[in-house]
C-alpha cells in the first residue's frame, strides 16, 4: 500500500484520541486490538456495516481479507475495544459464517442504495473479481473479505 494512503487511512483515528470521534455516530468505530506477537496495542478506524442498538453488536468488514493484521490478530482471541466516541469498551467477537455475512451485507447494500454502484465496484477490486447483485457472489465476497461482529463483552 502507497505511503500516502496509509496516513489517509489513519486519519480518522486523531478524531478519536482528540475525543470527538462520536461525530461518526455508529457509521465507524475505532477498533483497538493487541498484537497476537508483540502484545502492542493497535487502532484502526472501520466502518460499520450493521449496528444493533439493542445489543450493541457492530459488524465490520475486513476489507483487506483474512490478512489484514487487525483481522489476524482479533481472530487469534488478544484483548479487542470497540469505540465509537465514547471511550472504549473490551469487545468479544465472532466471525461471520457465509449466510449471515451475505445478508449484512444485502441489508448494508440496500440502505446504501444511492452509493451502491461505487460500494459494488471497491468491493469487487478488493476482492480480486467482479461482484454483481447475485447471491452467489455475495457469498463469495464475504468469503474473501470477511465481516466479524463485535460485542460488548459482559
Amino acid at each position: 500500500m502507497q505511503r500516502w494512503l496509509k496516513h489517509l487511512l489513519r486519519a480518522p483515528n486523531v478524531l478519536y484520541t482528540c475525543g470527538i470521534g462520536g461525530v461518526f455516530g455508529h457509521r465507524f468505530m475505532q477498533l483497538t486490538h493487541t498484537g497476537r506477537r508483540t502484545g502492542k496495542k493497535y487502532r484502526v478506524v472501520v466502518e460499520v456495516v450493521k449496528y444493533s442498538p439493542i445489543t450493541g453488536e457492530a459488524i465490520v468488514m475486513s476489507g483487506f481479507g483474512r490478512q489484514s493484521g487487525w483481522f489476524r490478530n482479533v481472530t487469534a482471541d488478544t484483548p479487542t475495544w470497540v469505540n465509537f466516541g465514547h471511550g472504549p469498551v473490551l469487545a468479544d467477537h465472532r466471525v461471520l459464517d457465509a449466510d449471515e455475512g451475505a445478508q449484512a451485507l444485502r441489508d448494508y447494500e440496500r440502505r446504501m442504495r444511492l452509493a451502491r454502484p461505487l460500494i459494488r465496484s471497491v468491493l469487487g477490486r478488493l476482492a480480486g473479481f467482479p461482484y454483481r447483485d447475485t447471491e452467489a457472489t455475495r457469498r463469495r465476497l464475504v468469503q474473501v473479505l470477511p465481516l466479524i461482529a463485535f460485542t460488548p463483552h459482559r
